[in-house]
């Protein structure tokens, strides 16, 4: 069972990523949700996991490929959709699961019919600029070491929150837990979709088991906290430093959601 999970969470994160990789706004926005269905999917099968006294965990196996063409992605999404099938379950849930990818299919195999589709992919090509903007040499860096940071932060949390939110029997816990859960999805999807832009779109590094099996939650709570308060000393000296006010207001924005994550963080404690 864990096999399967550790295949439905490596489902995810490709289409997640092909939908940050992919330019047509259309084409990005269905990928972006059929992933968000893919997600919901890790949290049903994880919860039918635990019910059945059994485990699982967030080791993976994958590499993000540099893809040249959206028909590359698509090819290569397909494929994985197809060879994850066998490995769900023969229940209620499993046939939900394998119905859902059979429309993912559907839509893919839509998609390769139209050779319009098929434009070139440049969220690989580590170019390092941000759109038509002549930022500094410093300010691309710190934008960089940024995106690359915080799209893992928001990744661990994630899955940390998802962890976490499939143990507790607490409605209070698991509220909050959802919302924290909704946030990082959000911020993961704004930094993936500018990593992509900037051509550096790169996997998160892989969650050490010890990130997400909590002894001790008070103290993660607390470590939770400081990590906020230390992102958003991030997004503000980001938004000093960058000389685009559009990009500039973005990092505020940011800051502000993170000022009320630490407001939810303290509802635990």
């Amino acid at each position: 069972m864990n096999k399967m999970y550790q295949k439905k969470h490596e489902l995810w994160l490709s289409i997640t990523f092909a939908s940050f990789a992919i330019q047509d706004e259309e084409i990005k926005s269905r990928l972006y949700d059929f992933a968000q269905i893919a997600f919901r999917h890790m949290k049903w099968l994880g919860s039918d996991i635990l019910s059945a006294d059994d485990n699982y965990n967030y080791d993976r196996d994958m590499t993000l490929y540099k893809r040249n063409s959206v028909f590359e992605v698509i090819e290569a999404l397909e494929d994985e959709v197809k060879n994850i099938q066998d490995s769900y379950p023969q229940t209620i849930l499993g046939e939900r699961v394998r119905t859902d990818d059979s429309y993912l299919l559907e839509y893919l195999s839509q998609v390769l019919k139209n050779s319009s589709n098929n434009k070139e992919i440049t969220a690989f090509n580590m170019k390092r600029e941000w759109l038509d903007k002549n930022l500094a040499q410093d300010q691309i860096d710190a934008l960089t070491l940024f995106l690359f940071e915080e799209s893992y932060k928001e990744y661990e949390l994630i899955l940390v929150y998802a962890f976490m939110q499939a143990r507790t029997s607490d409605i209070l816990q698991f509220n909050v837990f959802q919302d924290l859960i909704d946030e990082s999805h959000f911020h993961l999807k704004s930094f993936g979709n500018m990593m992509a832009k900037m051509g550096i779109l790169a996997l998160p590094r892989e969650l050490h088991e010890m990130t997400y099996v909590i002894k001790d939650l008070e103290q993660f709570v607390v470590d939770g906290i400081a990590e906020e308060e230390a992102a958003k000393i991030m997004c503000k000296e980001l938004s000093d430093a960058i000389k685009d006010e559009e990009l500039s207001k973005f990092f505020d924005f940011i800051n502000y959601q993170e000022s009320y994550h630490i407001e939810l963080m303290k509802k635990l404690l």
